[in-house]
Formats: structure tokens, C-alpha cells, sequence
């Protein structure tokens, strides 16, 4: 599985992202910031404590994480049909 190796914050709510495949990019977040769940992003002291948590995902406390395989395809711009081919079968 494609996992992410290093994460780097930036200003205005973006995270830059290396994944193990070597896949790297910048991922904008600040859509996100002040709705549900993601209030608390207001506070950007918070929203800089990002990590990569067990099993890949990025994580602030233990509230709130975010699933790399959707972080990797909006680097990449690919579908998950790229990577699950099996999306497009169609049962007999």
C-alpha cells in the first residue's frame, strides 16, 4: 500500500505530502476550515500539529484524521478506479 512517508504544514491550511511510492504534493484544506469537526482549525496552533498516525492517516489529536488514499488521489489527480480496477466490473 501507498503510504505517507512526510508531511510538511504550510500557510493557509495546506499540508505538503510525500508518499512511499514518491508521489508528492500540496493538498488545500482551507474548504475545510470552520465546518463540522474542522472549528477547531480555526486555531492555527492546532491545525499545526498534523502528523501521520498509525496506518497513514493525517491526524490532529485524536478527533480528527483525514484518509491518505484520498489525500494521494487529490495530488495525483487520479480516480479510484486507477488503483481498484475492479470499481468498474459489474457483477454477472
Amino acid at each position: 500500500m501507498i503510504r505517507p512517508e512526510h508531511l510538511e504544514v504550510l500557510d493557509g491550511y495546506r499540508l505538503r505530502l510525500r508518499y512511499s511510492d514518491g508521489t508528492e504534493g500540496v493538498v488545500d484544506l482551507s474548504p475545510l476550515v470552520g465546518k463540522g469537526v474542522f472549528k477547531v482549525w480555526k486555531d492555527l496552533s492546532f491545525f499545526a500539529t498534523a502528523r501521520i498516525a498509525e496506518g497513514g492517516a493525517i491526524a490532529w489529536g485524536s478527533e480528527i484524521d483525514l484518509c491518505p488514499d484520498a489525500l494521494y488521489l487529490q495530488i495525483t489527480g487520479k480516480k479510484p478506479e486507477d488503483f481498484f480496477p475492479h470499481l468498474n466490473m459489474r457483477c454477472p
